[in-house]
């Protein structure tokens, strides 16, 4: 059985006001089995943070240092958790 893990994502670059958080809630809709949220930071970036399967959580992390995703990413650091839950599906914030 795939061990779940909760993976905190900041994501620097140009990634708001690009659907960046639309697109990043769709992708881990589309992996499924994920839980968390997206939102803009005060500083430009973006903070993802994601509950579910390792796996599935490792997948999202590729795209988000993809070339798929709107906007153009510099640079994206993560942080790997266990998870906390008291998320109700994944949202944007």
């Amino acid at each position: 059985m795939d061990e779940e893990a909760r993976l905190v994502v900041w994501v620097r670059g140009r990634v708001q006001q690009v659907g960046f958080r639309w697109f990043t809630r769709a992708n881990a809709l589309e992996i499924g089995g994920l839980i968390g949220f997206a939102l803009n930071l005060d500083d430009g970036r973006v903070q993802i943070v994601a509950e579910g399967p390792r796996d599935n959580c490792h997948r999202l992390l590729e795209w988000l240092r993809s070339d798929d995703t709107p906007g153009r990413v510099d640079g994206v650091t993560e942080i790997w958790d266990t998870p906390r839950g008291g998320y109700d599906g994944f949202v944007i914030r």
